[in-house]
């Protein structure tokens, strides 16, 4: 068994689950019940979720608590767009809080989430879903290699 602190370059295998301020679970490994790998550094993770990591060893359990800032950042308002719902086919008809794909002009698909249908006008949220929420980080640390 290793028993190397994790530090930035080192190979990392842990469970993780982040959770909204109400208790409610917005993403773990454990549903899945495969680890996440990384290398630390690597950009897997913000600098704040790596900071949260450094010194612990295998076998480690923790939980933290990170404001919006220092989780997925407050909503900017640059990230909010005005789509005439014209441009929607009868397959994507918005609706306030789905999430659609949207192409980009490099092919890749970038989601949006419908916040508001007024008329014509459909805004779309380009912000990480979890922007602006204080989210709790519980890790469980399976293992860290040099």
């Amino acid at each position: 068994m290793s028993r190397l602190p994790i530090e930035h370059g080192r190979e990392v295998v842990m469970h993780f689950t982040i959770k909204l301020a109400d208790g409610s679970v917005a993403d773990s490994t454990k549903m899945s019940g495969k680890p996440a790998k990384f290398r630390m550094g690597d950009g897997s993770l913000t600098e704040n979720f790596e900071a949260c990591l450094v010194g612990l060893r295998e076998g480690a359990e923790r939980e933290f608590t990170l404001e919006p800032k220092d989780a997925f950042g407050e909503p900017n308002p640059d990230n909010y767009y005005y789509v005439d719902s014209a441009k929607f086919s009868d397959e994507t008809k918005p609706e306030v809080g789905a999430i659609l794909a949207f192409t980009q002009p490099d092919g890749t698909d970038l989601p949006g989430i419908v916040r508001k249908i007024e008329g014509p006008t459909v805004t779309i949220d380009f912000n990480h879903p979890l922007a602006g929420q204080t989210v709790i980080f519980e890790v469980e640390i399976i293992s860290v290699e040099p």
